[in-house]
């Protein structure tokens, strides 16, 4: 009887490190990548920010009349990006039009401009109103969103304006050991909701012209199976079986030695 009782301890075993190294070939990321030597490859697929309706853009100007041109400044009481209740984002709003209203110019078109197309627009005509005035444009409201098996779930603020997927990934902690390397990203475009799904598991991400990130993008990671048994109810009961076969086994081996 003890053969036998050996017999199966070793079958067990041999099961469970098999079902581990399977589950194992799922999770490391870049798998198609050569990890024992250097390659390169050359960046093709980022695409600067650009403003889009409902951002909102902090001005700076500064000129040899600072009282008159801090009117265009943005003011926070606390951390640039901390849009809290008591600390809201002072900012101007990009319009349904796509345009934004400044004072002293007045409205201008925004819509699909890069904050540095935008800065040279605004800076020539500062120079109707301001000796030597230099203008700077930022994207204050810029946040992405991610959800799911990650280690700290939640809306991150990107304080530039050049984040990646598996950057912002890293500032939600990573996926979990239990998550499905096959992500999803949201992104409202042109009126239209898109699901676009992206494999970490392959260095192809990389080139994805998805990999960069735009203002309010969301990424939703899946748990796989492992995570939802861990809390399963036919889960636990057969983890108390097996418990119970156990002491069985146990006490007829000590019977039948």
């Amino acid at each position: 009887m003890l053969k036998y009782l050996r017999i199966l301890l070793c079958i067990s075993i041999g099961v469970i490190l098999f079902s581990s190294c399977g589950s194992y070939q799922k999770i490391p990321y870049y798998q198609d990548l050569d990890h024992t030597a250097l390659s390169t490859s050359e960046v093709k697929n980022y695409v600067p920010l650009t403003i889009q309706r409902s951002d909102i853009l902090g001005i700076n100007v500064t000129s040899k009349s600072p009282e008159s041109s801090a009117l265009f400044n943005f003011r926070t009481n606390g951390n640039i990006g901390d849009n809290a209740p008591d600390n809201p984002i002072t900012g101007f709003l990009v319009d349904e039009n796509g345009e934004v209203h400044l004072p002293l110019v007045g409205d201008m078109k925004v819509l699909g401009l890069t904050t540095s197309e935008f800065r040279s627009k605004l800076n020539a005509r500062m120079v109707n109103y301001y000796k030597e005035a230099v203008v700077s444009v930022r994207v204050l409201n810029f946040r992405v969103a991610i959800s799911g098996d990650v280690q700290r779930p939640g809306i991150y603020n990107v304080q530039n304006e050049r984040i990646t997927v598996t950057q912002a990934l890293t500032l939600a902690g990573d996926l979990n050991i239990t998550a499905i390397r096959n992500i999803v990203l949201i992104r409202e475009q042109d009126g239209k909701r898109q699901f676009i799904p992206l494999d970490l598991t392959s260095k192809q991400i990389f080139d994805s012209p998805y990999y960069y990130l735009r203002n309010n993008d969301e990424i939703y990671v899946q748990p796989d199976r492992t995570k939802y048994a861990t809390v399963d109810r036919g889960y636990r009961t057969a983890t108390i079986l097996l418990s119970g076969l156990s002491i069985i086994a146990i006490v007829l081996s000590n019977l039948y030695r």
